[in-house]
């Protein structure tokens, strides 16, 4: 196996391994987030009124994130292959 591949297949199972962490954190926050928003309240002494903006810029930040250190990288080498 030459680089080339085994960084494709790294940076393959870090884009599945990080979306699914992507999409179980949007699954618990969309269906259980009036229990993890008040988990969330108490634990950092935070207003419930702004968590709804924290959750959203997490999950965007982590997007954009995934985005950038995994899927281009994976991309780029699929090309190169």
């Amino acid at each position: 196996m030459d680089n080339i591949s085994l960084f494709t297949s790294f940076f393959g199972w870090c884009s599945v391994i990080n979306i699914s962490v992507l999409l179980f954190s949007t699954l618990v926050i969309a269906f259980s987030g009036n229990r993890v928003k008040k988990i969330h309240a108490r634990m950092f002494n935070l207003p419930e009124e702004q968590l709804d903006l924290i959750y959203f810029k997490y999950l965007a930040y982590y997007k954009i994130g995934i985005l950038l250190f995994n899927l281009v990288p994976y991309i780029a080498l699929k090309l190169m292959e």
